[in-house]
C-alpha cells in the first residue's frame, strides 16, 4: 500500500526505518529487537504512521508494569508527531472515567496504556475489549514473552483481544528464552497461521522430541528435544523484523533505559513511616548529618525488599527482583548486575541458579576470597554457561575487564558518582566491540529517584553537601 510521506518527531535510525518500511501495513507484524535497539519508537512511529492514513482511530499499549509508565510519559511525548489523547490504566480507575474515555468523540488518536498485570482481572480485560470494539485499533504488547506460558489467565485474556483488534504488533528482543515452545502463544496472538498450528498441542507434537517420564502410576510425555526448527526459522521472516544491537552501526556504543518498580504495600507502609518520622525530627533540628544518611540507608534498604532493625535484617515482599528477572529474561549474552547490599547479591545468585542453572552466575564482594574472585572472573570470561556477575561496585567496580558483558544493569545505586562512572567502564572499554545497554531499576516515588537524579549530574558528593541534599529528598 502506499503511503503518505510521515514526518518524524524524532528521527529514526536506518534499522527503525527499515523495521517500519518492512511491517508499518501489516495487520500482524512482529519486532524482534534487541534491547537498546529502539523498538519502542518503530512501534510510536507505526502508530503515528496508520493514524495519519486513517487505518486507526485507537491504539491499545500492552507493557509489564515495569515499563508501562515510561510509555505514557516518556516515549509517547518524545516520538508521536500526530495529536493524541492518552489514558494510563490503573486498578483505582472509576468506572466513570473508564467510559467516559472509551466514548469521547475526538479526532486526535486515542490510546490505552496498560500493565500486562491488569489483564489477570476481569475489570482489566472488560475495560480493554470495551476500548477495542468501538475502535479501528492496533494492540501492541511490550515484551511479548510475558504472555509465553500458555495456562497464565493473563495470556488466556489477551488472546482473547485477537479477533477484535484491527492490527496486532508484539515487541520483544528475545522471543525465545527458554525453548521454541515460547514463541507459540506469542505467535498465535499476531495469527495462527504464521506458524501454522492452530493449537499448541500440534505445535509440540511437530516440533518436539518426547520422553516418558513416570510419576507414580502416571505416564507424562515430557519434551528432551526440538526438531524440524529449520522451518520455524524459515517462517518467522514472513511476519517479523530481527536486529541486534550489534548489527546497527549508527546507535552510540553506550544505551540508557529504565524499568521502574513499585513499591509492595508492604514496603511502602515502612517507607512512608521513617520518612514521616525523619521529617519530624529535620524540622525540630533534632538530626545531624549523619543521622539523616542512616535514615537515607534505611529507606535504601527497604527499596532493595529488606530492612535491617535491631532484632537483625527482615525481609520485605518487594517487586524488584521479579523486575530483575523480567530484564534478565528479556535479553541475550552475558550481563553485569551491580547491588550496593549483600544481602541483594546474595538473593539474586540464588534467583538465577535456580532459573538458569549453577554455573550461569558468580558473584564479587567483600566476602568473596582472592581465589573465588579469580575464578569467578575466569568463569565469566571463558564459560559459555556463566552468564551474569553479579557484584558490588564498591568491591569489582575498579580495575575488572568484564567486556564479555552487553548489558549492564543496576539493581541499586549509591550516591557515589565515582563508583557509578566506574562501574559502568567495566563492560564499555578497550576490547569491547559490541554496543552495551545500561538498565536502571528504579523504585518510584523513592530516594531511588534521588540517587539517580545525582548521579546524572556527576555530582561527587562531599559530606557539607550532602547535608544540604538529604533534607531535599526526605
Amino acid at each position: 500500500m502506499e503511503k503518505k510521506k510521515y514526518n518524524f518527531k524524532t528521527p529514526p535510525y536506518d534499522h527503525q526505518r527499515k523495521a517500519l518500511e518492512i511491517g508499518w501495513d501489516k495487520e500482524s507484524f512482529a519486532y524482534f529487537m534487541e534491547m537498546g535497539t529502539g523498538k519502542t519508537k518503530v512501534l510510536i512511529d507505526n502508530l503515528g504512521v496508520l493514524f495519519s492514513q486513517n487505518l486507526i482511530n485507537a491504539g491499545l499499549i500492552i507493557a509489564p508494569k515495569s515499563v508501562y509508565t515510561i510509555w505514557q510519559n516518556d516515549e509517547l511525548p518524545k516520538h508521536l508527531n500526530v495529536e493524541y489523547e492518552s489514558l494510563l490504566w490503573k486498578p483505582t480507575l472509576k468506572e466513570k472515567l473508564i467510559k467516559e474515555f472509551i466514548n469521547k468523540e475526538t479526532n486526535k488518536l486515542k490510546l490505552l496504556v496498560m500493565n500486562v498485570e491488569a489483564f489477570s482481572t476481569k475489570k482489566g480485560l472488560t475495560f480493554a475489549e470495551e476500548f477495542i470494539k468501538i475502535h479501528h485499533c492496533l494492540v501492541s504488547i511490550d515484551e511479548s514473552t510475558a504472555i509465553k506460558n500458555h495456562k497464565a489467565i493473563r495470556t488466556k485474556n489477551i488472546l482473547k483481544l485477537r479477533k477484535v483488534a484491527k492490527y496486532r504488533r508484539i515487541l520483544t528482543g528475545s522471543p525465545i528464552t527458554k525453548n521454541p515452545l515460547d514463541l507459540y502463544t506469542q505467535c498465535y496472538f499476531l495469527d495462527p497461521n504464521h506458524l501454522g498450528f492452530k493449537s499448541l498441542y500440534a505445535f509440540k507434537n511437530y516440533h518436539c522430541h518426547f520422553e516418558i517420564v513416570y510419576f507414580g502410576d502416571r505416564e507424562i510425555a515430557t519434551p528432551v528435544g526440538f526438531k524440524n526448527l529449520n522451518e520455524i526459522e524459515s517462517k518467522l521472516p514472513t511476519f517479523s523484523f530481527r536486529v541486534t544491537k550489534e548489527e546497527c552501526l549508527d546507535l552510540p556504543k553506550k544505551i540508557y533505559t529504565v524499568r521502574y518498580v513499585q513499591l509492595t504495600d508492604e514496603q511502602k507502609k515502612l517507607y512512608e513511616q521513617i520518612e514521616s518520622e525523619a521529617r519530624a525530627n529535620l524540622q525540630q533540628n533534632e538530626m545531624t548529618v549523619n543521622n539523616v544518611l542512616t535514615e537515607i540507608l534505611r529507606l535504601h534498604q527497604i527499596t532493595a525488599g529488606f530492612f535491617t532493625g535491631d532484632s537483625g535484617t527482615v525481609e520485605l515482599k518487594n517487586n524488584k527482583l521479579n523486575t530483575l528477572m523480567e530484564v534478565v529474561d528479556s535479553i541475550e549474552g552475558k550481563a553485569i548486575i551491580w547491588a550496593n547490599w549483600v544481602h541483594n547479591i546474595e538473593q539474586i545468585k540464588e534467583e538465577l541458579v535456580k532459573e538458569y542453572g549453577m554455573e550461569s552466575t558468580v558473584t564479587f564482594y567483600g566476602k568473596v576470597t582472592s581465589d573465588q574472585r579469580t575464578e569467578a572472573i575466569r568463569q565469566f570470561h571463558n564459560n559459555p554457561k556463566c552468564r551474569f556477575f553479579v557484584a558490588n561496585p564498591s568491591t569489582g567496580g575498579y580495575g575488572l575487564t568484564l567486556t564479555q558483558a552487553t548489558t549492564v544493569i543496576y539493581y541499586s545505586n549509591s550516591y557515589n558518582a565515582e563508583h557509578r562512572m566506574q562501574s559502568e567502564e567495566r563492560a564499555h572499554r578497550i576490547g569491547q566491540t559490541e554496543k552495551v545497554t545500561y538498565v536502571d531499576l528504579i523504585t518510584e516515588d523513592t530516594v531511588d529517584e534521588k540517587i539517580v537524579k545525582a548521579l546524572k549530574t556527576k555530582f561527587r558528593l562531599s559530606a557539607e553537601t550532602l547535608g544540604e541534599v538529604v533534607r531535599t529528598w526526605i
